[in-house]
């Protein structure tokens, strides 16, 4: 009976251990900030966040910038607002409620996938969007990654 015991311990503490690596995985993904392939401007990160929060309308070769995001509920999102935005989800509602409110500002267009983003952004010289950086294509251009 004691072996039985030690065996199903073995286990559940086995099953906990992949299931903590799979959660651990999924938190970590690399956020890639695409755009078209034909925009030359130049990104940094602090660029990237002035245009994500409405600071900057326009990239460095002087083009209306379109905004677009991964829906709410994507992982992504939480990873891109801590990495690039520096705040959390709730943060970053509080502040696109605030802005919105005062008419100071329009968050970025949600997008429901990622090929939906992918598709957007290749078919608009003028956009920008994040994703998971291992679902890029070469339809669009990586100009960063976090």
């Amino acid at each position: 009976m004691l072996c039985l015991f030690k065996s199903a311990k073995r286990i559940v503490v086995l099953g906990l251990s992949i299931i903590s690596l799979i959660v651990i995985n999924q938190a970590f993904a690399e956020v890639a900030i695409i755009v078209h392939p034909s925009n030359s401007s130049s990104f940094d990160k602090a660029t990237i966040k002035k245009i994500f929060l409405g600071k900057s309308k326009s990239f460095s070769n002087g083009r209306a910038a379109i905004l677009l995001s991964a829906t709410p509920k994507d992982p992504i999102t939480e990873e891109f607002n801590k990495k690039v935005i520096g705040k959390s989800s709730n943060q970053v509602n509080a502040y696109w409620s605030k802005m919105i409110f005062t008419g100071k500002g329009t968050p970025p267009q949600e997008m429901a996938s990622t090929s939906e983003i992918i598709a957007a952004i290749s078919a608009n010289p003028d956009a920008i969007g994040y994703m998971d950086a291992s679902a890029a294509t070469s339809a669009v251009k990586v100009v960063a990654t976090f």
